[in-house]
């Protein structure tokens, strides 16, 4: 039975184009559905999270995490007595305007877009889902739910100052009230999030041997989970070790979060979703002791995985990509494909232009954008 302060479909501000009811599927369920069905949502098979697609087959995509950031919202909405239809299409949907080679990717589109309106993973996942799908005949995009739109714009919390230019767009077309807090739904959609890539990092850099298992035992929340595991297991084989010591990581993070929203929503007693936007504050969130912890751990993960030698060296290499594939495209948009240029004669400056290269770009895997950068660049 859902919480008073959960999101309802049918009480959903409904799509920016009317559409019929579905027999068999709420709103939300048909979001979710419709994220899961898109051709963005299938290209992040072969995005990557920290290493590039091609350098094995165990480490996480984009499509692999987002399937357990899913798995967690569903998992604390439910606990919580929130929507979990609506949490997990906004866990599905949360990275579907990322770049291909991860944040790296993200960087250097951002710092070649600077002069026309700038580039924002969040942002363009937004343009993804109102424009840039085009599947259905009567618009573009998937014409998600205002709650689904809210939850992609805003699941890290209220949205000031200068707008990215691609969010900015949606904005004037359906106004999203960004200056206020999401739903508890996008919320768990947030930190289900930060939780799916403190362990799955964690699993990622032991795999690739960047660091071991004993440089995790003198950590927070690592520490005493393979402390843990030894204790009840003695002489377990690595990889068993490894697994149930991640997995008590995992579990501790979720019950945290689950108890401090119980504790906060109790406090706050909102009696709709309309009230948790108006709190002024998150209410899904971790413990103060749990949140010193994992910056701890993220410290650790920033030194010795994301900023490894060999890491970034592979980030020099894919920055160089992106930086040769963008002007190119710029100066030359007929090497664009055929279904892109009734896009390209559309517009009237270097700025529209710019912004449809970023498109292209952006929404390459990255495989393919090694692929054309082979092809075109030698």
């Amino acid at each position: 039975m859902c919480a008073p302060y959960a999101s309802r479909p049918e009480e959903s501000r409904g799509r920016r184009f009317a559409e019929a009811v579905s027999t068999f599927r709420n709103d939300f369920q048909r979001d979710r559905d419709r994220i899961i069905h898109s051709s963005a949502f299938r290209r992040l098979k072969h995005k990557t999270q920290v290493f590039v697609e091609h350098e094995g087959d165990y480490y996480r995509t984009r499509l692999t995490h987002s399937i357990e950031v899913a798995q967690v919202a569903r998992t604390i909405a439910g606990a919580l007595g929130l929507d979990t239809d609506l949490a997990e299409a906004v866990a599905l949907a949360h990275d579907l305007g990322h770049t291909p080679f991860g944040h790296t990717g993200e960087d250097a589109l951002a710092a070649l877009m600077a002069p026309w309106g700038g580039f924002d993973h969040n942002a363009q996942a937004i343009r993804i889902v109102t424009r840039l799908e085009r599947h259905y005949a009567d618009f573009d995009g998937l014409n998600l739910t205002w709650e689904a739109l809210e939850g992609l714009a805003k699941h890290n919390g209220p949205v000031t100052g200068d707008l990215p230019a691609a969010l900015a767009e949606a904005q004037a077309a359906w106004d999203l009230e960004l200056g206020s807090h999401a739903s508890a739904e996008a919320q768990v959609a947030a930190i289900a999030d930060d939780i799916a890539y403190s362990h799955h990092d964690l699993h990622d850099g032991l795999r690739s041997g960047l660091f071991d298992e004993s440089a995790l035992m003198d950590l927070p929340v690592t520490g005493p989970a393979f402390a843990e595991v030894d204790r009840r297991y003695p002489g377990l084989e690595r990889m068993r070790r490894r697994h149930e010591a991640l997995r008590r990581v995992f579990g501790v993070m979720v019950e945290d979060v689950i108890a401090v929203a119980r504790g906060r929503l109790l406090a706050a007693n909102p009696r709709s979703a309309a009230e948790i936007r108006a709190l002024g504050t998150t209410v899904i969130r971790f413990s103060k002791p749990l949140y010193q912890d994992l910056k701890a751990v993220r410290g650790f993960l920033f030194e010795r995985m994301y900023r490894a030698p060999r890491v970034m060296a592979e980030r020099a290499r894919v920055t160089a990509v992106v930086n040769d594939l963008f002007p190119l495209y710029l100066d030359r948009p007929d090497l664009l494909p055929a279904e892109w240029q009734a896009d390209v004669a559309a517009v009237a400056d270097r700025a529209g232009l710019a912004r449809i290269v970023a498109d292209y770009v952006s929404g390459m895997t990255d495989r393919f954008a090694l692929q054309e950068h082979a092809r075109l660049c030698g």
